[in-house]
Order: structure tokens, then C-alpha cells, then sequence
């Protein structure tokens, strides 16, 4: 067993019609699907889509940080 842990950090996008907080929700479920040991996140970025004068979409950039397995 090592006594330490190496991690690795990747972008992801989500959006949402609803909120920023459902925008992460959502890019960090997606992540989930295809990456194991994730760990951590933070919101890197926050913009939106404006619509007839209203928020279309929302919009995060996350980096989200996962184990490397065996480290």
C-alpha cells in the first residue's frame, strides 16, 4: 500500500436551463460514467446564454480530480 496518492485533473462542461448548480450536477454525472475514483471538483468559469432577454442556459467549466488507480 502506497503512502501516498497521485491525482489527475480534467475540464468538463455542463449546462442547464434550471441553475448552476444543476449545470454541475450534470457534468459531474456524465464524468461518472466513464471515470472512476473521482475525488473533488471546482467551478473554474460560470457564463450563460441569454435568450429574448432572459437565461437560456447556464453554463460551468469544472475541473474535477480523480485518483489514479494503485497510486
Amino acid at each position: 500500500m502506497s503512502d501516498h496518492h497521485t491525482y489527475k485533473k480534467i475540464e468538463m462542461v455542463g449546462s442547464s436551463p434550471t441553475s448552476i448548480e444543476e449545470a454541475i450536477h450534470n457534468a459531474i454525472t456524465q464524468c461518472s460514467k466513464t471515470i472512476k475514483n473521482l475525488d473533488w471538483f471546482e467551478v473554474v468559469e460560470t457564463r450563460g446564454h441569454i435568450v429574448d432577454g432572459k437565461v437560456g442556459h447556464f453554463q460551468v467549466t469544472i475541473k474535477v480530480g480523480f485518483k489514479i488507480e494503485n497510486s
